[in-house]
């Protein structure tokens, strides 16, 4: 695109629908977007597709979030949640990371930021009644039986750490009769450790069969067809807040370091729907002086397209619907390339654009020098730092589970995973249908790959951040500092799910989790 024009919108590569100069527009846009809808990100290595499953579970076409604007209270305010109706925390999120970023985007003088009181009254729509799809350990009859919990949950804890201790020690006789009694107590339906457990035998047997890597590729997480249904890790990330505060934190980074750019490049390493940047580009059009010119690379792996329909042109009419909407103009470059292949000239990066770069939990996945001797992982970085981008932001969870053996790396995946089970119980009924689909279909296949994968098809490698501090200095990046602002508006908003959600702020990151366990970790670079 030409600087001397001023496209509402465009896709590399085709004509622009129309052009109109920067409006002037009030700080907080009226306008709402009807099509759009609340939706988290999807893994590139997680498209949606379970041959457990005796149908796809979905929701109701009209089940659309609706993005609007906003007034009310100051950040204080968040402090009483007790409005809040758990069911509408979508939508309340919706609104309130509009209103974090429109703030950013504000002179340096104005610091507060409206919360409107009745955020908390809008209704999550409701799912339609399908029967839940099946699991190995589901009951089969279509009226589902409550399993009774364990007097001891220890107990099942300490039997499944017993079953993958046989396995490591090539101890299969014990380890079959240890497996057996486990499979008797777990339930998809249970409480937290039956559930975990019964994805965790499923890896455990996978890995004594040397099947991991079959399921991993075969237990895929199919999207509901139509973009007007929710996909099953929409809801995971409804029901997990502490994966949507990660982009929260990100977009506020990017937020305030170009607050002054008037062009402004995206390139996002893992667009999924580009849920993401809805509300940054509402806020970037409401920017005192004009909105910038917007340019957005969107990487998203070929498989992608058979998981979501449209995949990347969904994105596209979305960011299109963004444009006309709220009067900015956005460019966007659709990007179909697996994220370990993607070159520095497929990135078109332009002098006189301030340079944003996105790897929202995906730079995980690609494999470290303890797999492969070129260090993809590292190589990664080093050509991010050559681009010059004015901030990178980073998100990941927050494991060790990159170079462990196998023993230790069950047990971390079983402290990890114990902690994100728990804490669905407290904004998820324990028999609520989406929960079990959520769990069966976005973490089963994961939680398979960690247990029963070893070398290259095992590609959930997580690290902790100190040592992706580490590899980012490494590679020249010095840290950009978080917005304090928004890591104080994130810690009241996390206090209207649940008490035992926690945030911290250690060595320039932001740490969020359940309890005693950090689960995500956000951080800033430049």
């Amino acid at each position: 695109m030409g600087s001397e024009q001023h496209f509402g919108y465009r896709v590399t590569g085709q004509p622009s629908s129309y052009s109109s100069p920067k409006p002037q527009i009030p700080l907080f846009p009226t306008r709402r977007i009807e099509s759009l809808k609340f939706e988290s990100r999807d893994s590139p290595n997680s498209p949606f597709v379970n041959p457990f499953d005796s149908e796809i579970f979905t929701t109701n076409s009209d089940s659309r979030e609706k993005y609007s604007s906003t007034s009310g209270a100051s950040p204080s305010s968040l402090e009483d949640c007790s409005s809040v109706n758990p069911s509408s925390s979508a939508h309340y999120m919706i609104n309130a990371l509009q209103d974090i970023e429109t703030t950013l985007m504000a002179p340096d003088d104005d610091v507060s930021m409206p919360i409107n009181p009745s955020y908390g009254q809008n209704q999550w729509p409701q799912p339609s009644s399908q029967r839940p799809t099946q699991w190995t350990h589901e009951p089969t009859s279509s009226n589902m039986v409550q399993p009774q919990v364990l007097h001891n949950n220890s107990n099942l804890k300490q039997l499944l750490i017993a079953c993958a201790s046989a396995l490591a020690g090539n101890k299969l006789d014990e380890f079959k009769v240890l497996v057996e009694h486990a499979k008797a107590l777990v339930s998809i339906s249970g409480d937290p450790i039956q559930r975990l457990g019964a994805y965790m035998v499923e890896g455990l047997v996978a890995r004594r069969e040397l099947s991991g890597t079959h399921i991993y590729r075969a237990l895929r997480c199919r999207e509901p067809e139509g973009k007007d249904l929710l996909s099953y890790m929409q809801i995971l990330y409804d029901i997990c807040p502490y994966l949507k505060f990660g982009y929260m934190a990100a977009n506020g980074a990017i937020a305030e370091a170009c607050r002054n750019e008037d062009r402004i490049h995206i390139i996002d390493f893992q667009i999924a729907q580009g849920t993401q940047w809805m509300t940054l580009l509402q806020a970037l059009a409401a920017r005192p002086g004009g909105p910038p010119h917007v340019r957005i690379t969107g990487i998203d792996d070929p498989v992608s397209k058979y998981a979501r329909g449209d995949s990347l042109e969904l994105v596209g009419k979305r960011l299109e619907m963004v444009s006309k909407n709220f009067n900015i103009p956005i460019e966007f470059h659709p990007l179909p390339v697996y994220a370990p292949h993607v070159t520095k000239s497929m990135l078109d990066v332009r002098p006189g654009e301030a340079l944003a770069v996105n790897f929202p939990l995906q730079l995980h996945h690609m494999p470290d020098e303890s797999v492969d001797v070129n260090n993809p992982r590292d190589e990664r970085l080093r050509m991010v730092k050559s681009l010059s981008p004015k901030v990178v932001t980073l998100i990941e969870q927050e494991s060790n589970t990159n170079t462990a053996a196998f023993f230790p790396r069950f047990l971390e995946a079983l402290d990890y995973y114990s902690a994100m089970f728990e804490s669905m119980d407290a904004t998820s009924t324990r028999d609520k249908r989406e929960r079990i689909n959520v769990e069966q279909h976005c973490l089963a296949r994961d939680i398979v790959n960690i247990i029963a994968c070893e070398g290259k098809e095992r590609v959930e490698r997580h690290e902790l951040f100190k040592k992706w501090r580490s590899r980012l200095t490494m590679a020249g990046f010095k840290q950009y500092p978080l917005s304090g602002y928004v890591n104080s508006v994130i810690r009241d908003l996390l206090k209207c799910y649940s008490k035992h959600y926690t945030l911290v702020e250690e060595d320039g990151a932001m740490l969020l989790g359940w309890k005693e366990r950090n689960l995500i970790s956000a951080s800033a670079w430049h």
